[in-house]
């Protein structure tokens, strides 16, 4: 075991429990990466659930080789970055990647954003009811850059949290638990829009990005959200989160994947590597907490 000096700010308890609910594999490692593997280190269970397999995102002929489809690949790196993230699990609840808004993707009858919120919840808390987590991690209401699956995630994460602890609500997915506290990744906006003020000069559009220029990063800088919780990221713990990237390859990770990560990079070097968190429940106390588990 470690020693609990050696992971700053974050209570050292095995019989601890975090579960973070991401829309697709990638999302757990590009997202809140670093945090997970620094709770891992620090003997806490850490839990990803991914809500579809990630089938509409693009991927080059050369990640397919060996592979029966896009889903088989990042389902496989997926088993990779958790094991370089020291994940105790992923669990899948097998719905459909909806891909952006207007792709054939996104009509699919089996896209997660056509199933009803109700049914999305419901499986989720068959999954809370049965690794009882202190703390629930998932994506902000805009989905952090508006991807329908991260809205209906979150929408669904909220219902379910809701509900998980309510013995009338869902009894056919075990027996009731409530988890103690309810978070969303968020990024702290004063770098994201230098970021995007620097991108034009580096040669990017901020308004078209990602490898199919389907993103407008503009808006995401137009969201506010409020930071009660920030993690102070130890080297081995961001080492970590490196080494899950480049496991999603498919997707870029593991090189220079964009002006805008190379400009967040150099932000996080000079204000040091943190993690923000916005809390939904319980209701924030008025400081900026430094461990997620210390939600009294």
């Amino acid at each position: 075991m470690l020693d609990s000096s050696a992971i700053e700010g974050i209570t050292l308890n095995a019989r601890k429990t975090i579960v973070f609910f991401g829309a697709h594999p990638d999302d757990e490692t590009f997202g809140p990466g670093a945090t997970l593997a620094q709770y891992a280190l620090a003997g806490v269970k850490v839990y990803c659930v991914c809500v579809t397999r990630g089938e509409a995102g693009t991927v080059d002929a050369k990640y397919m080789q060996g592979f029966a489809s896009i889903a088989d690949v990042r389902m496989t790196e997926m088993a990779c970055a958790a094991k370089a993230l020291g994940l105790a699990g992923v669990k899948y609840l097998g719905y459909r990647d909806s891909g952006m808004p207007g792709s054939p993707d996104n009509s699919h009858p089996d896209a997660l954003t056509a199933a009803p919120v109700e049914q999305v919840a419901g499986r989720m808390v068959r999954v809370i009811r049965e690794l009882k987590p202190d703390v629930i991690i998932t994506h902000d209401a805009g989905g952090g850059y508006g991807h329908p699956d991260h809205v209906a995630v979150h929408n669904a994460v909220v219902k379910a949290f809701q509900a998980a602890g309510v013995p009338c609500e869902y009894p056919e997915s075990g027996t009731a638990f409530q988890p103690g506290a309810l978070f969303f990744t968020v990024r702290p906006r004063g770098a994201f829009r230098l970021a995007i003020k620097l991108m034009p000069l580096l040669g990017q559009d901020p308004k078209h990005y990602g490898r199919n220029k389907d993103i407008d990063l503009t808006k995401m800088a137009e969201q506010e959200y409020p930071v009660h919780a920030g993690i102070r990221l130890t080297r081995r713990a961001l080492e970590m989160r490196n080494e899950a990237s480049a496991c999603h390859a498919s997707q870029g990770g593991g090189r220079s994947r964009s002006s805008l990560f190379r400009i967040l990079g150099m932000a996080e070097k000079l204000r040091g590597a943190q993690d923000c968190f916005m809390r939904a429940y319980p209701p924030p106390a008025g400081r900026c907490a430094k461990d997620l588990l210390d939600y009294s």
